[in-house]
């Protein structure tokens, strides 16, 4: 496989993935607003009902044009990640994916991958939340929605400054996507969330763009509302196994002292406290000087560890790109 510099002066070749499930009325007009720098559009039929790769294929008889067909419904990221598979075999050297739904503005494909290009970045992702007046045009739902699962993705990822992790348009560098174990990344909706995590495990460097989205009469099949009990799971088991592989396993820093003595200074000033309030109200003792001022010293030191933990934890953050 050939190695490529994306820092040299020869534009790197790009591949574009789309997973294609119920979007028959929108994916040929997406696949025509494509520009000539992607050399490839893999169009990725995930047993669509409405049979969207067909139509694909009929319409476009060209080599820039491929469609892969899954047997069995795997999702929005086992779609990707075939296409994905694919690229790689081909030897691109970015992969952008973008949803078949319309509701991504590819003439900005070339301001997505621009870090990447500019070697600053291994990984890029569309922000829709930058512009104001267009966050009027979402949904009020998927604004909460965002909101949450935003949260919930800095926690598990590591990324502290990046947001609207749901967002599907992205690009990533050939040199991240081979280090990444693809089998292990969610099928489902979660993968934007997971690869994030995936990628803070190998150390890339991961960049918000701000890219507005298209909102028309299509229907997302993402129903974030529903949604939410998964992402809380998946971000949750990602959240303490970062904690293990970052701070007790690949090594140990001042953060792997912070967290559990801040937990602990919290966890028994609270215990102490509650417990010396309620024998205080059963028996109508005032609770003694000593052992209030021993529950809250308790608690200022515990919440300091932990700022220090959550100080050192966003600084943390990936800053050099992988070679």
């Amino acid at each position: 496989m050939r190695v490529v510099d994306l820092k040299s002066s020869r534009q790197p070749s790009m591949a574009v993935v789309i997973p294609a499930f119920k979007v028959k009325a929108q994916i040929l007009e997406v696949i025509e607003s494509i520009g000539e720098e992607v050399k490839l559009i893999i169009v990725v039929d995930d047993a669509c009902p409405e049979k969207s790769g067909e139509l694909v294929r009929s319409k476009f008889r060209n080599s820039r044009v491929q469609v892969i067909f899954h047997e069995q419904n795997l999702g929005v990221g086992g779609a990707v990640k075939s296409g994905y598979a694919l690229a790689i075999e081909l030897g691109f050297d970015i992969v952008i994916k973008i949803d078949g739904d319309g509701q991504m503005d590819t003439s900005k494909i070339l301001e997505l991958t621009r870090p990447i290009m500019k070697g600053s970045a291994d990984y890029t992702k569309g922000n829709r939340f930058f512009d104001l007046q267009e966050l009027r045009r979402m949904p009020k739902v998927r604004i909460l929605g965002n909101l949450i699962l935003s949260f919930m993705t800095k926690l598990s990822s590591g990324y502290w400054d990046i947001f609207d992790p749901t967002n599907g348009f992205t690009a990533i560098k050939i040199e991240a996507l081979k280090r990444l174990p693809l089998d292990k990344i969610s099928n489902g909706f979660f993968f934007e969330s997971d690869i994030l995590f995936r990628l803070n495990s190998i150390k890339a460097v991961v960049v918000d763009v701000p890219i507005d989205a298209k909102y028309g009469e299509e229907q997302s099949n993402l129903k974030i509302l529903h949604e939410i009990p998964k992402f809380v799971k998946g971000n949750t088991k990602n959240f303490f196994k970062r904690l293990i592989y970052s701070y007790y396993l690949r090594e140990i820093n001042i953060a792997s002292f912070e967290l559990p003595v801040g937990l602990f200074f919290v966890g028994f000033g609270l215990l102490r406290g509650v417990n010396a309030w309620i024998a205080a109200s059963g028996s109508g003792i005032p609770t003694p000087n000593g052992t209030i001022s021993l529950s809250v010293l308790c608690l200022i030191v515990g919440i300091q560890l932990l700022l220090g933990f959550i100080n050192t934890d966003t600084s943390s953050m990936p800053k050099r790109p992988l070679d």
